[in-house]
């Protein structure tokens, strides 16, 4: 089994904690209170594409408000994946959303880091398309130019939701057998060059 820590960012009443509770727990609260500093869930699940291959994510869903921001670098330090979460018909959402990726990528850099840029509370559009202030056309532009995943979700019927975990499961675990394919190439190119004979043995036969 591959574990992998994720964490969720974003402002405060986006939805985090419910996107969480819909995949950990596939359960929707309409009157979930605000999360205090930070919370602890976990999950476990098998990739799709990938035959017995078994992935437990250690999720660490941030607060949103403006007191506890300082604390996200404890939680989001040595993470391997994040969803930044902004709420599709709050105007100014996606800009904030927008300013947690640039301080991911300022704080910890992005090589190796999965981010997933989340549209949440897709429901209420579909139920009312006026409601929709935030393009989906402008969220994915944004996040093609930034290398993000992207999805727009429904925490409270729960549709795109695991289709993001399983996304990010799948970039990890390429992510991850890349890496070790590329140290077993080293690995073997140092063993080559040891056994290379020296040009300055009088014994070698290259002398």
């Amino acid at each position: 089994m591959l574990q992998f820590k994720l964490v969720l960012l974003g402002d405060s009443s986006v939805g985090k904690s419910s996107i969480v509770h819909r995949f950990v727990k596939d359960s929707f609260d309409e009157f979930r209170e605000s999360t205090i500093g930070a919370a602890f869930l976990s999950q476990t699940i098998k990739l799709e594409k990938q035959d017995d291959v078994t992935i437990k994510f250690e999720i660490w869903d941030t607060a949103g408000q403006e007191r506890y921001k300082s604390l996200a670098p404890m939680y989001y330090r040595n993470a391997n994946a994040a969803l930044i979460v902004y709420d599709i018909t709050q105007p100014d959402s996606l800009a904030k959303a927008q300013s947690w990726v640039d301080e991911l990528k300022n704080k910890v850099g992005d090589q190796d880091l999965v981010i997933c840029l989340v549209g949440n509370k897709l429901d209420l559009c579909e139920e009312d398309p006026q409601k929709r202030v935030v393009d989906t056309e402008d969220a994915q532009r944004y996040a093609s130019e930034q290398g993000l995943l992207f999805q727009e979700v429904s925490a409270k019927t729960g549709a795109g939701v695991t289709d993001i975990f399983q996304t990010i499961g799948e970039k990890l675990y390429v992510q991850k057998k890349n890496s070790q394919q590329a140290a077993s190439q080293t690995r073997n190119t140092v063993n080559v060059e040891l056994q290379r004979p020296s040009t300055n043995d009088s014994t070698s036969c290259c002398s």
